[in-house]
This record gives C-alpha cells, structure tokens and sequence, in this order.
C-alpha cells in the first residue's frame, strides 16, 4: 500500500491480518491437534482458541472487502491448505521435492502484493507484476536462513537450497537474488525515491542476516530478527513516507 501509494484501508488491512493467522495456525499446528487431540497442552489449546478467534474477525472482514481481494485470496488459501493436506501419493505441496520453498514465496508475493493491487486497481500493470516478482525472489532469499538453521534436521526428500547446493553456493545464490531485486526496480515506469531508499537498505540488511546464517544459530536469530524484517522495512518505509522527503 505504501508502495503504490494506496490509502490504508482498515477492512483489507483487517483481512489480512486475521487470515494470515488463521492460515498460519491452521498450517502450524493442525498436524499436532489432530495426533494430540484428547491431550492437548494448556498452550495448544489457547492457540485454538486464539485461531477460532481470529477465524471469527476473518469473516467479519471478509464481507467488507472486495470481489476479486475474495477470488484472489481463495486461489492462495487452496495453495496454503494443500501445504500441509496430502492430495497426491499422500503427499502434501511441502513434501513435494524442492517445491516448499517456493510455494511459500508465491503466497507471499500474493498477499503482500496482489491482494492490495486487486483490492484498489481494475487492471495489471507492468509495474506490479515486477514488484510481485521482486517479492517473491525476495521471501525465496528470506527462507534461505531458515533452511541454513533447519538442515540438520529436514528430510533430504524437501530438497532444499542448503541440501541441493550447499551453504556457501546457497548464501551466493541469495546474494545473486537481492541485486536482481534491485536491478528490477529499475525497469518499473514510476519510481518512489522512498521505496527505491527503503529497499536498498532492507536488501543490505536481508544480505547480512543471510551471510552470517549457520547451522548452530541462536533460536532467536531466525525466529525473531530475521522473521522481523519485513517488519522493519515497513516501518523504516512509513517513517521515511510521513517524516521525510527524499528528492
């Protein structure tokens, strides 16, 4: 919304929210309810609860938004739900060799980016289908952390980036990916001094996090700074929108 300047409407906004909890949850933690049902954990149960919630302000918000945000989101929430329910040779989409990673990116690339354009534009530009590209190499590039921390524990039938190339070709690859990501916003026909600003600087930083991923890495390396950079470009983008101008 930020990048293409569309006004914050709390109803979208709202969707989001509360669906991408609900997804999450649901991909999350639906495996452990359904072995442990009869046991659950004090904690397991206060997540239901708390997605049975969550489930509840989904559909409020969902008669609030528009057609095509509803076609659009339920195209993702098939993808998001095959994740995790088998459908082929009682395999899921995450099972499916090397696929995982960019199933993820492409849910991602559609409900940062598709779902505000559909809710506000009636057509596709040029512009959106690159910035949906960059999204979706940019959260390919996020993950690569994920999978660095998770290899000594992931099934070698994920076929993951660090199982099939290795750390160190993984790590360049990301880097690869992050100057393609900025040499794309050079082809888009209107270009924000803000966003080009705020992107240069959450790819350095997305860059780092990546080059000092490892296998042994604090819980916290992955689960809270590199889950909260999308946070943090969102919030250096506001501030750089609202407090600054950059000719």
């Amino acid at each position: 919304m930020y990048e293409f300047n569309f006004a914050l409407e709390k109803s979208l906004l709202g969707f989001i929210f509360f669906a991408t909890i609900t997804g999450y949850n649901f991909v999350k933690y639906a495996g452990i309810a359904g072995l442990h049902h009869r046991s659950l954990a004090k904690n397991l149960k206060l997540i239901q609860l708390f997605s049975l919630l969550s489930f509840g302000f989904f559909l409020f918000y969902l008669f609030q938004v528009s057609k095509p945000v509803i076609v659009t989101s339920t195209i993702l929430g098939v993808l998001t739900l095959l994740y995790v329910v088998p459908f082929y040779n009682q395999k899921n989409l995450r099972n499916l060799y090397g696929l995982k990673v960019f199933i993820v990116a492409l849910v991602w690339a559609g409900v940062t980016v598709l779902l505000p354009w559909v809710h506000f534009e009636p057509t596709f530009s040029a512009d959106i289908w690159i910035s949906f590209l960059q999204r979706f190499l940019w959260v390919l590039v996020l993950i690569i952390p994920f999978e660095i921390r998770d290899l000594q524990y992931d099934s070698v039938s994920l076929g993951t980036l660090p199982q099939k190339f290795g750390i160190q070709k993984s790590k360049k690859l990301g880097y690869f990916l992050l100057a393609l990501i900025l040499l794309l916003e050079g082809f888009k026909d209107d270009i924000s001094s803000e966003f080009l600003f705020s992107l240069t600087v959450m790819l350095m930083i997305t860059g780092i996090f990546v080059k000092l991923s490892r296998k042994n890495q604090p819980a916290i390396y992955t689960s809270f700074w590199v889950e909260g950079i999308p946070i943090y470009w969102a919030c250096f983008l506001m501030i750089l929108k609202n407090y600054f101008f950059i000719s």
